[in-house]
């Protein structure tokens, strides 16, 4: 084990670099609907509005240190985007969707002999909704265990209110209006799709993620534009399910933003997986006066227009922050260039008494970092020691079928920044777990990679493409938020067989040499 990891991990931890100074103001008026199961009773010390995964997690956090808290969330059940109509129900059917893929294509290799396969499009539907019901009402009796109050509707801060005169005004879905006494406000109010000029979303023909997960019937043709996690996610569901796919994406790659030696390589399992891709390709314009779409495409550089049918488009570009009717400009709530609130290190905005996590503010739009930053953020609101989100150790996962998951630096952040350093990479098809699930070639897809310091052999970054990325790349951000060297993890003891042996000998890679490749 190497000793100076050991200092390392005492030495090199870092606050989080502030996002912004703040000034003190004073007024925020805030519109969120939510339907209120009760009103709050009495003065509160924090309203959260939004019930998604950062404000909900902030809550529970919040009630346990001592604070009196009520969350107001305006969808009528907890959990946000992510349970409802994000996270959740797209993991349901990449699950359900990569069963019946599996049972049709691979099944036989394996000696299980199933016949007339085929797929129940409603049956996968109601699982899918009964996962996330469950999920929602298991939130609700998190905040009665936490004495939590929950309140649905629109919650607005009295306009004039600040430090220990703030008052929250929320119209009850219930008909009505309540007021809220409260000392702090925080806004977790998350994020909605991005639109697309000259395509209008009806979620029948031209869906936004919103509809990616509630389609009827299975189309014959769609077409997803943007080749992002949920582009590509919802995109893997449909085409297992029987749809043909392609991507149009802008840029000329996929993965904006992963490692572009991982996202090539994931690029060309997705191709063998017979999605179809349009790279370096726009949308610039849409006819649905027929009974699916006509999208017309040119080169992003400009060039000769073709078109593209589709029984289905699946608009994909992005999402952008939910701000609006926040009356955000009236309390003096500063915000960045793409509508963002600004937050300092401690998350507070810069009216007083008020503060925001999540995809509102700065940093990827990932459930899991909002969580982060609804605790941290909850202890520093109860008086705690201030703590601190190391973004740097936030990990992204894709969950197709192979998953991508990345956590730290780029090959190419490396480079740009003038970082020395050293590469480890091995094949999940030299790992003996991969090797005797595999079938086709379809689980021993993908590789580890692993950057390492050159000097210090400090652990930069950490890249998967392969089965159960997602839950394997939990060990290389523990690593990187305790300063690990690759030594140190090439020198951990790994179960045998198992496909975390991949990890290992990547990171033996990055500072010696593999043994099984």
């Amino acid at each position: 084990m190497s000793m100076a990891s050991a200092l390392r991990s005492l030495l090199a931890v870092a606050p989080a670099a502030p996002r912004s100074h703040w000034a003190p103001s004073s007024v925020l008026a805030t519109r969120f609907v939510r339907a209120a199961s009760s009103a709050s009773s009495g003065p509160q010390d924090l309203v959260v509005i939004g019930g998604g995964p950062g404000g909900y997690a902030h809550a529970i956090k919040a009630a346990q240190l001592g604070l009196k808290v009520t969350c107001v969330e305006k969808r009528g059940t907890l959990g946000g985007t992510c349970l409802n109509v994000g996270c959740i129900p797209s993991k349901a059917l990449l699950h359900s969707s990569h069963l019946y893929e599996d049972a049709r294509t691979n099944f036989a290799a394996h000696g299980v002999v199933v016949k007339d396969v085929d797929i129940d499009l409603p049956a996968m539907m109601k699982h899918k909704d009964s996962a996330v019901s469950g999920l929602t009402k298991g939130i609700e009796g998190l905040f009665k265990k936490n004495k939590v109050t929950y309140v649905k509707g629109t919650g607005s801060l009295v306009a004039g209110g600040s430090g220990e005169g703030r008052q929250v005004k929320v119209s009850l879905i219930d008909g009505g209006e309540t007021i809220i006494d409260t000392k702090s406000v925080t806004l977790a109010t998350g994020s909605v799709p991005s639109g697309l000029p000259g395509l209008t979303v009806d979620e029948k023909k031209v869906i936004t993620s919103d509809g990616g997960i509630a389609l009827s019937k299975v189309p014959k043709k769609m077409v997803v534009i943007g080749g992002g996690v949920i582009g590509l996610e919802l995109g893997s569901v449909w085409r297992r399910l029987g749809s043909q796919v392609t991507v149009v994406e802008y840029l000329d790659r996929i993965l904006t933003g992963m490692d572009a030696e991982m996202a090539a390589a994931f690029h060309k399992i997705l191709k063998r997986q017979k999605m179809d891709f349009k790279l370096s390709t726009k949308v610039t314009g849409a006819d649905t006066s027929g009974d699916g779409v006509v999208l017309t495409v040119e080169p992003s550089s400009g060039g000769k227009e073709e078109t593209l049918e589709a029984d289905v488009v699946l608009v994909a570009t992005g999402r952008r922050p939910f701000t609006s009717g926040l009356g955000l400009e009236e309390a003096g709530v500063e915000m960045d260039k793409v509508g963002r609130v600004v937050t300092d290190e401690h998350f507070r905005t810069s009216a007083e008494g008020v503060y925001a996590i999540g995809d509102i503010i700065a940093g990827p739009m990932l459930a899991h970092k909002a969580e982060d930053e609804g605790l941290v953020a909850a202890e520093m609101i109860a008086g705690g020691a201030a703590a601190h989100v190391d973004y740097n150790c936030v990990p992204s996962v894709v969950y197709t079928h192979p998953e991508v998951a990345s956590v730290g630096k780029t090959e190419e952040q490396l480079v740009e920044a003038g970082v020395e350093f050293r590469k480890g990479v091995f094949p999940f098809m030299a790992n003996s777990r991969a090797r005797t699930n595999d079938v086709k070639g379809d689980v021993a897809s993908g590789m580890v990679k692993v950057l390492a310091d050159a000097k210090t052999d400090q652990l930069l970054g950490m890249h998967i493409v392969g089965p159960n990325a997602g839950e394997l790349i939990a060990e290389g951000v523990f690593a990187m938020e305790y300063g690990a060297s690759a030594e140190d993890i090439g020198r951990t003891s790994h179960a045998h067989p198992t496909l975390s042996e991949a990890v290992k000998e990547a990171s033996m890679a990055a500072y010696g040499k593999p043994i099984h490749f």
